[in-house]
């Protein structure tokens, strides 16, 4: 199902969001950068200004335009952009929601992964609610959705319709009817798996020719280094993770075929994206995490993917995830921001089309306005809000023009000390932390997507400019 979205719309295949999830989802929703919206540092909360957790007044969300302009909206699935009740998505602009508080839950029940909330916070319209234990959660929030819009497809209004999946998010759980179809396809191991992907997106024609693989995170043992229980426990992570990729998209599908079934398939925009680039996260073993989790699930080979498990994608997989780019999710390399992308719908041209043209989750919001005829403001509730830093895709989806940015834009992120600034080709990227000026490196992304070749000093005066 999503291989047809998109054989009947766009991919891109440089698509940038944050090296987080919730900083993605402030820009995302809000159009700007994830200080301007409140989210300078994931799971973060204070009362300086870019750090205040959750989705400020100095934007104006989404779903508020929208439903300002007329829609209906609605939202299922992972929300992580403020408990309180002030910046639950039903007074964030959704009219009707179904929440997920935290980052990240059990798929099975509501069994909490974090020392400080031992049973996860789920919130319908604004209300606690229950989770059904044994749902699972891709299709507990496809039918949440797809109910949402059944009781309102005889308003007359158009939709905003927000599905925020935690699959395949870690804990790595799902049905074992999924992840059978894989036995067997990982057992070559993540060096493998890496260098097939990058031989696949090229043939693709998602990475130029003469595409490079980065040097190996330090952290990543060889496959050969491990023994053999633990290459069969390493190989059935990715066949869980493949499961729960089929898994979502089989829910795609039902999305899909609930729009067909209403008459609106021909007549919606439909936006797949991820968040970050591949997780490298492995929860079990970290020193804060890590007790907690331990003390409640296990990690035992005849447990993985049942509620009871708590598995990671891990360091290694993640590697071959993010191939051939450097590093995964949390860095502000290409391998933690670049992300899937896949834009499909009416007035899309050209049709079966890879895009490699520069662009940021920052411009979905714009495209989404111009879209609905809505004028975003410069105040809104009586406040001054700050402009948008995205632009509008639709000349380009439209084929009216042939470039998103031009090479005069700029666009700059920073996260737990991760900074890049990127013009161009051009990018400066901090990965060290403290974040200090001197750490900034230098690379032409247009030659080098790997980031694999710094030219801090032979190219001076290119540094000094980003800087």
């Amino acid at each position: 199902h999503i291989d047809r979205l998109a054989e009947t719309g766009i991919s891109f295949s440089r698509f940038h969001t944050a090296p987080m999830c919730a900083p993605t989802r402030a820009m995302l929703l809000s159009g700007n950068d994830n200080h301007i919206a409140g989210m300078g540092k994931q799971s973060f909360q204070s009362k300086d200004f870019g750090y205040e957790g959750r989705l400020t007044d100095r934007i104006v969300p989404v779903p508020a335009l929208l439903q300002d302009t007329g829609y209906f909206t609605c939202m299922t699935g992972k929300w992580h952009l403020g408990l309180e009740a002030e910046s639950n998505p039903a007074n964030k602009g959704f009219m009707q929601s179904f929440a997920l508080l935290m980052g990240a839950g059990n798929h099975y029940t509501d069994q909490g992964l974090f020392k400080e909330m031992p049973v996860s916070p789920y919130t319908e319209n604004g209300k606690e609610v229950k989770w059904e234990n044994g749902a699972y959660s891709t299709d507990v929030y496809t039918e949440k959705l797809i109910a949402f819009l059944d009781q309102n497809k005889e308003d007359n209004k158009p939709f905003f319709a927000f599905a925020a999946y935690t699959s395949p998010h870690w804990p790595l759980q799902v049905e074992e009817s999924y992840w059978r179809n894989y036995v067997g396809r990982y057992d070559q191991g993540f060096e493998k798996l890496r260098e097939e992907r990058l031989h696949r997106l090229i043939e693709a024609g998602m990475l130029p020719p003469d595409a490079e693989l980065p040097p190996l995170h330090a952290g990543v043992p060889s496959w050969e280094s491990l023994s053999a229980d633990d290459q069969k426990k390493e190989a059935r992570k990715m066949e869980l993770y493949a499961g729960m990729v089929e898994n979502l998209d089989a829910n795609v599908g039902r999305l899909l075929d609930y729009l067909k079934e209403i008459g609106e398939y021909e007549n919606t925009l439909i936006v797949f994206m991820s968040d970050n680039g591949a997780a490298g996260d492995d929860f079990f073993r970290d020193s804060e995490y890590g007790p907690y989790i331990r003390a409640h699930f296990n990690e035992d080979y005849e447990h993985m993917g049942q509620a009871s498990s708590f598995i990671s994608y891990g360091p290694s997989w993640a590697e071959a995830g993010s191939s051939p780019f450097s590093l995964f999710k949390g860095f502000a390399t290409e391998g933690g921001m670049l992300a899937p992308l896949i834009i499909s719908g009416p007035g899309i041209h050209p049709e079966q089309a890879i895009s490699h043209d520069f662009l940021t989750v920052m411009d979905l919001a714009p495209t989404f306005y111009e879209l609905a005829g809505a004028l975003y403001p410069e105040r809104y509730k009586n406040k001054e809000v700050y402009p948008l830093k995205g632009i509008s895709l639709l000349p380009f989806l439209s084929g009216k023009t042939d470039r998103i940015h031009s090479d005069e834009y700029v666009f700059g992120l920073e996260h737990y000390g991760n900074a890049m600034l990127r013009k161009g080709d051009w990018k400066i990227l901090n990965t060290e932390i403290p974040l200090k000026e001197e750490n900034f490196k230098l690379y032409h992304l247009s030659v080098d997507l790997a980031e694999k070749h710094e030219l801090r000093k032979a190219e001076p005066e290119k540094y000094k400019e980003l800087l």
